[in-house]
């Protein structure tokens, strides 16, 4: 007998995040917490030992463990498989997009979108054909008080936009730890797995997504300074610019991984002719609003719908967006690219267009700064 109003769980696949990946646990916790998903394959490492011990470690049945993924995707109708989450480097995000988008399975992908643009026009073409729904994982956009405010912002709270300040911090890249074996620092600092992005692609991309997710506008060029990298690093780790939007508001972004004493330091404020508005990660359940009065009220997060998925008073974090994340793409996948609910909006899930936007943001930046820090259209 099937229960009245019952879903069953989504059949999901997941491809790298073994064992020591940092992203991967994220993604597995967020799948669970959302309710929404059951994990049964992966291709968690290329290495045979590292797969069968990642797999065994979170009860992946032997015969749904791969270690290539392309025999897991032509494998997609025998495991049933609904969606794929994709937690590779950066260099294997499209072409494993690709190999499950061909086959109709549904995409939760890390960002950045890539590390080149080979290969991006074919799987938009791909994800249109097949009619796949492809969701990128900004984790700050799900945040409750973040799609609070961004609602505020579209309903005219703080007025016309003048001025957009985002900084994103971190200080794990202080040294050259990986030059001592540390395996997400090796990736990430080498631009053939990351990209040529450096801390612009990795954190930068969130930065300004969310610069542009908040506060509704649209950044048409912008200047780019990167500072001297740690060491022998050949990719950038601290990078600040200048940013002009189609209204006319200003706005400026620094990325840093190596900033001593921030540990994960997203911070975001919005300026408009009747208000501001002031957001810091580290304490993401609350915002500040000023008006031009001289006001001031911290704004928490209450029970509306859409504002999270814990009981107002018990704060929500990283995880719990994440699965929010993950929510959003269940929805879409069970409604055919519908939210199945008002509670989230179309325009709040991060997509194919989101990940080519931060693509052209990295490509920007990185030509203004090799340019002698010169303005650059988007």
């Amino acid at each position: 007998m099937e229960l009245q109003g019952y879903q069953r769980p989504l059949r999901l696949g997941m491809v790298g995040g073994g064992q020591g990946a940092f992203i991967g646990a994220v993604h597995r916790a967020a799948a669970r917490l959302s309710g929404d998903f059951d994990l049964v394959a992966g291709c968690f490492s290329s290495n045979p030992e590292r797969a069968r011990q990642s797999a065994a470690s979170i009860g992946i049945a032997p015969e749904w463990c791969y270690v290539d993924y392309r025999d897991m995707a032509r494998d997609v109708a025998k495991i049933g498989l609904d969606a794929v989450s994709v937690v590779t480097p950066n260099f294997l995000h499209v072409p494993v997009a690709q190999a499950f988008a061909e086959q109709g399975v549904h995409v939760i992908c890390d960002k950045p979108l890539a590390a080149t643009w080979d290969g991006i026009d074919a799987l938009q073409a791909t994800l249109e054909r097949r009619n796949v729904i492809f969701v990128l994982t900004h984790t700050y956009s799900a945040y409750p008080m973040i799609r609070k405010a961004r609602r505020m912002i579209a309903e005219g709270v703080l007025g016309r936009i003048r001025s957009v300040t985002v900084e994103y911090l971190q200080d794990w890249l202080a040294t050259s730890i990986e030059d001592a074996g540390n395996k997400q620092a090796e990736w990430r600092t080498d631009p053939s797995k990351g990209g040529r992005g450096g801390a612009v692609g990795d954190i930068g991309t969130h930065a300004f997504h969310l610069a542009e997710y908040v506060s509704g506008q649209h950044c048409e060029s912008l200047l780019a300074m990167t500072a001297p990298p740690v060491g022998n690093r050949v990719v950038n780790d601290d990078a600040r610019m200048l940013l002009k939007f189609a209204n006319g508001a200003t706005g400026s972004l620094w990325c840093s991984q190596v900033t001593l004493g921030a540990r994960n330091a997203l911070t975001l404020r919005v300026c408009g002719e009747k208000g501001a508005l002031s957001w810091a990660q580290e304490t993401p359940n609350q915002f500040l609003l000023a008006d031009a009065g001289g006001c001031e009220r911290l704004m928490r997060r209450g029970e509306q719908p859409g504002e999270g998925s814990l009981p107002t008073g018990h704060p929500e974090g990283f995880y719990e967006a994440f699965a929010q994340l993950y929510r959003d793409a269940a929805s879409l996948i069970r409604s055919e690219g519908l939210p199945a609910s008002s509670e989230t909006e179309v325009g709040e899930i991060s997509g194919i267009d989101a990940g080519v936007r931060g693509m052209r943001f990295i490509d920007a930046s990185l030509t203004s700064a090799e340019k002698g820090n010169i303005w650059v259209e988007m």
